[in-house]
């Protein structure tokens, strides 16, 4: 599995912020140039983290981007499935595979996929905080 850019930055939003406290106001354009993406990008990004009640974006004077949870309550594979548009590691419909019915790789794969996330869901954004 391969995380999408859009999943890879909202996690590292997500550490960024966690690192600096609750208190800590950004601005799209300062994560933008921190993380080298366009500014277009960050703000998709932002806009789908505050939807989905991760940031509180703040508009207008004093306004900014803030965490809107602690990090302990931040758990990893939540955020990684709210951000990936399809977790589906083999799509056998996609490509007509002329193995449909026959084939176990599919169902390997999917156990792969079930392990990962009951692994990953150990963690919170607590747990993967760095010093910066």
């Amino acid at each position: 599995m391969q995380l999408t850019l859009q999943t890879d930055i909202s996690l590292r939003i997500l550490i960024l912020m966690g690192g600096q406290g609750l208190d800590r106001r950004y601005t799209i354009t300062e994560l933008a140039d921190f993380f080298h993406v366009s500014r277009n990008h960050m703000v998709k990004i932002v806009n789908k983290l505050g939807k989905e009640s991760y940031l509180l974006n703040v508009r207008g004077k004093g306004g900014g981007i803030y965490l809107a949870k602690k990090p302990k309550d931040i758990n990893i594979a939540e955020v990684i499935r709210t951000m990936e548009n399809n977790t589906e590691i083999i799509d056998c419909q996609k490509h007509q595979c002329i193995f449909t019915g026959n084939c176990k790789l599919k169902g390997i794969i999917n156990q792969a996929s079930v392990l990962f996330f009951e692994h990953i869901s150990q963690y919170t954004l607590a747990d993967i905080l760095i010093d910066l």
